[in-house]
Formats: structure tokens, C-alpha cells, sequence
């Protein structure tokens, strides 16, 4: 299939399309409001239903109506918009339904700004809602990976019968990108026979719900979700690593900070360095193990990020004391640059060479 240019907010709604997506609710925000201006002028033309919520809690609750009926049905914001779905994603997750979820992130805290960020990190990993839930959580650094992904994140929706998030800061979603759209590895998916889909006089009612009165029944839900937890850490995690078995110093980011890495190790490796490089591409589930692989001679391992530090925390747990982790970020919508995390490498390695 030939390559269409693209920006990335448009590449989402045309990705989430060819996923089979008929169902978009959301409210607009900067910096993504291009993806629901796309879903409001593309669903329409092949049998899909945008609808422009009144709020982002009214939107998220018509994301669960929608996954309990078994539609494939996604909504997107921006940070402060996502906040606001909190309560709902957590009801999606104790209800165990399937759908897609995105949020190109903005500087914080607050209203914050406009401007790129990945401020969200605790949020999206940790939890924003209630109870112990769990998403998986992608973070693309490019717009083809992102088109990847958004497809792919319907499939691992409806086989764990859970919400699926992609994260990207806001220059991932206005930048343009040649991208193609590829068919997803085949996954064998569960008919959705849980659906409230009305039961012909045929069956008993399906009831989807998060509300558990007695306390047995709560904590056997938990237990059971729990399992099933597991079963996406062992076979959803993933990552891209570079030169790790070798380097004096490894850099763990993720999103379009790992492009900008990149550019700084490719000018530290003409000047003799060896630097390699972790980019988790599920921040959950986090790829732990990857960090084992490490030069056990390494000098340190540099986590940067769009925040004040929040990814360093799974990086530390990760190293399990191995190694010295140093942080370096910028926040407010500044953006990293290759000199400034050379600069930082240089400290690690202590000049050497």
C-alpha cells in the first residue's frame, strides 16, 4: 500500500477507521482537536457515529454504552480532558470493556499550556481512577508507529476485554509523517457474547456493571481481574533497545524524546562514546526484564523525559541498585534537546571516551 502524508492527530481518526472503529465521542482540546474535526467528517461515510459530547465526563460515558453494547468505540483528549474521564475509565475497566483511549498530552499541572509534555505518565500508568485497574499503555514514537498501534490497540482491546491507552505528546500529534496502514498480526479474538445486545427472547439478560455490594464478590472480581493483569505482562510488553550490551552509558526515554536521544547518541558515537538506549514502547507493561541486558560495567543510566521525573521511577525499579540513575527533563512545554542530553551523557561517562 502506498505511503500517505499525514499529521499525526489525522493519522489516529484514519487508523482507528481501518480498524473498524464506528464509534468516536469526545470534546475538543488542544493540541488534539484535529482528530475528532477528522472523526466527525470521515465516520459518517462509512456507517460510523461521531457525537460532540457536552463534557469529557459525558463523553467517556458514552464510550462505555457504546464498548458494553460491543461496538468498537474510542474517545481522545488532552490532559486536563482526561482527568476529567477518570472516574469513567475506571468504571470501563471494572466493567471489563473493551475500547480505545488517547491522550496527546500538554504541560501541566492544570490548564497548564498548550505546548508538548509527558506529564501524564503517573496517570496513565498508575491509574487516574479508582481501584486497582490496569491499562495497557502504548507511547509511539512516530506516526507510523502510532498508526501501528492505534490498530493493533482495538485487537489487545477486545482479547483482554480492556481499555487501551496511547499517550503522545502534542508534537506527535501535529506533526506530518508519511505513513502506510498495515493489517495487524492476527490475534484470535473472543466472540463478544457478554454484549448488551438484546437477547431475542433466547437467553438470560447480560448485565455489565462495576458495583459489587458484598465484599466477597469485590475481592473475587479483583482477583480475577488481576489474573488477567498478568497475562497482559506476560505478553504485551515491549520495547526497542539499542547498544545496551556494550555502553558506557544507556538512555531510557520514550515518545518523541527517544527521537531526540537518538539524535544525541548518533553525535556521541562520532565523538567515541558508547551510549545505548531503552525505549519503552509499553510504559505497562513496563519492560523491566530489558534493563537486565545491560553492560554490567555501565556507568549509569540517563531517563529523559518531558516532566520533572516521573518515568524514572519504573527505571530505577528496573536497575534494582545496579547502576546510578540521573534524571534529566524539561517541562512547561520545553522540549529536551540533543545538546543539552550530550551534555549529560558526557557527565555520566565522566569524559571518557
Amino acid at each position: 500500500m502506498a505511503k500517505v502524508l499525514m499529521k499525526g492527530n489525522e493519522a489516529i481518526g484514519a487508523a482507528a477507521i481501518a480498524a473498524g472503529c464506528k464509534y468516536f465521542f469526545g470534546y475538543p482540546i488542544t493540541p488534539q482537536s484535529e482528530l475528532p474535526e477528522y472523526m466527525s467528517r470521515e465516520l459518517p461515510k462509512v456507517g460510523g457515529v461521531f457525537l460532540q459530547a457536552e463534557s469529557e465526563v459525558a463523553a467517556i460515558n458514552m464510550v462505555y454504552g457504546a464498548a458494553g453494547a460491543g461496538a468498537r468505540v474510542m474517545t481522545s483528549s488532552s490532559s486536563p480532558g482526561m482527568s476529567l474521564k477518570q472516574e469513567g475509565i475506571s468504571y470501563i475497566a471494572g466493567a471489563e470493556l473493551p475500547c480505545l483511549l488517547v491522550n496527546i498530552m500538554r504541560g501541566g499541572p492544570g490548564l497548564g499550556s498548550i505546548q508538548p509534555s509527558q506529564t501524564d505518565y503517573f496517570q496513565a500508568t498508575r491509574g487516574g481512577g479508582n481501584g486497582d485497574y490496569r491499562m495497557v499503555v502504548f507511547a509511539p514514537s512516530d506516526v507510523q508507529e502510532l498508526v501501528d498501534l492505534i490498530i493493533e490497540g482495538f485487537d489487545i482491546a477486545d482479547q483482554y476485554r480492556n481499555p487501551v491507552m496511547v499517550v503522545g505528546d502534542g508534537m506527535i500529534g501535529q506533526m506530518m509523517e508519511p505513513v502506510e496502514f498495515k493489517t495487524p498480526i492476527k490475534r484470535e479474538l473472543p466472540e463478544k457474547d457478554w454484549a448488551t445486545v438484546g437477547t431475542g427472547g433466547n437467553r438470560k439478560p447480560n448485565i455489565i456493571n462495576s458495583l459489587y455490594i458484598a465484599p466477597e464478590d469485590l475481592e473475587a472480581h479483583n482477583i480475577k481481574l488481576q489474573a488477567k493483569y498478568q497475562k497482559i505482562k506476560e505478553n504485551e510488553a515491549r520495547v526497542e533497545s539499542y547498544k545496551i550490551e556494550d555502553a558506557d552509558v544507556v538512555i531510557a526515554a520514550y515518545g518523541t524524546t527517544a527521537r531526540i536521544a537518538k539524535t544525541a547518541i548518533a553525535k556521541l558515537e562520532k565523538e567515541g562514546y558508547k551510549v545505548g538506549l531503552i525505549r519503552p514502547i509499553t510504559l505497562w507493561p513496563y519492560p523491566y526484564d530489558e534493563f537486565k541486558k545491560i553492560n554490567p560495567n555501565c556507568k549509569g543510566v540517563l531517563t529523559v523525559e518531558m516532566n520533572n521525573g516521573q518515568m524514572v521511577d519504573d527505571v530505577k525499579i528496573a536497575v534494582e541498585g545496579k547502576f546510578p540513575v540521573s534524571f534529566y527533563g524539561r517541562t512547561g512545554g520545553m522540549v529536551p534537546t540533543p545538546d543539552a542530553i550530550i551534555e549529560q551523557v558526557k557527565k555520566i561517562s565522566g569524559g571518557e571516551r
